[in-house]
């Protein structure tokens, strides 16, 4: 003879409080609140942050979800952008302020650090115009010139904080110039030269520190990795859509890359320093975009974009959860 059990499952338990370690899947009924509740896997996902101020392209990134920082970019929508400015936004977790300008109003510059120890490095005034080398440092509410970078570039790839930064890759010389392989480390004062890049490259995206970050895609449409680790980079498995232009966070272990071109894309991949896997897409697919490059993988943002986008997403991890369950 068959038992209820055999025929028709656990039944739910009832319990006061939840279980210290459910099992994925497990449910039960809490008396004590009156709700059933189960554990459950949650997806990545972005949900919609609010609306930068200033719309816009070829700007620069820093910081994390709830403390970033956007800064420089072109006055007109990409292509056509004749002059860079030095608008700088500040971003508390639901809404953008505007703060201090740049000193050097520019495009296509590098950027890292935190919302109150930013770092801006090279980049042009004008499209077109040749490659700078100015740097500024940023402290929570303005700009002041610090120590050049040893050679004016542009779309320099650069992770890690205002005084341990890492800036790899990017463009030089003005018509015809050439992507470049030489990476620049900055220790808050002064600049030295880092091991070259494998495969010189413009426009990649990047993520980690000054002795372990990594670079992926560049310009037109590559998927090439590369790992660093304090002097020497290391080809690693490529991402599996090339592409250039992306807004980045995360680590060298657990990097978040997303949106980019050709084109305007949504698609977004993660790193686990060793292979990419694709995840949840944007809800608004742009390129040159900027990540808040130090905000871990589970907790990332970005920003603007091509055509003076003034979108912000936020990214959340996948997580397990205790959830409340419903019907409906």
């Amino acid at each position: 003879m068959s038992t209820y059990r055999t025929e028709r499952g656990q039944l739910i338990k009832q319990v006061s409080s939840d279980p210290s370690n459910p099992k994925l899947g497990e449910i039960w009924y809490n008396k004590t609140i009156g709700v059933l509740k189960g554990y459950i896997f949650v997806a990545d996902s972005w949900s919609a942050g609010g609306n930068l101020n200033s719309g816009r392209s070829t700007s620069a990134g820093a910081g994390t979800q709830t403390a970033a920082l956007f800064f420089g970019g072109a006055d007109a929508p990409y292509p056509s952008a004749p002059q860079g400015t030095g608008k700088t936004e500040e971003y508390n977790g639901s809404s953008w302020s505007e703060s201090g300008d740049l000193n050097t109003a520019r495009t296509y510059l590098g950027g890292t650090g935190t919302q109150t120890a930013g770092l801006a490095a090279g980049g042009r005034y004008n499209t077109p115009g040749p490659e700078r080398a100015e740097v500024e440092e940023y402290n929570g509410s303005s700009w002041s010139e610090v120590n050049n970078m040893p050679t004016g570039t542009r779309n320099s790839q650069m992770c890690g904080p205002q005084t341990a930064a890492l800036g790899s890759g990017g463009y030089q010389g003005y018509y015809p110039g050439s992507n470049i392989a030489t990476t620049y480390e900055y220790d808050g004062t002064n600049w030295t030269t880092g091991g070259n890049l494998n495969n010189a490259n413009t426009y990649g995206g990047t993520a980690g520190t000054q002795t372990a970050a990594m670079v992926a895609g560049h310009y037109p449409s590559s998927g090439q990795t590369e790992e660093y680790n304090g002097s020497s980079w290391s080809n690693a498995n490529p991402m599996g859509s090339g592409r250039y232009a992306m807004g980045t966070f995360g680590s060298q272990t657990s990097a978040v890359f997303a949106g980019g071109g050709s084109g305007s894309k949504s698609n977004c991949e993660r790193y686990d320093g060793t292979n990419w896997s694709t995840t949840t897409s944007l809800t608004t697919g742009r390129r040159l975009l900027e990540g808040g490059v130090l905000s871990p993988s589970e907790a990332g943002i970005v920003m603007g974009g091509v055509g003076d986008s003034d979108a912000t997403e936020e990214f959340t991890g996948e997580f397990f959860a205790n959830q409340i369950l419903t019907t409906s």
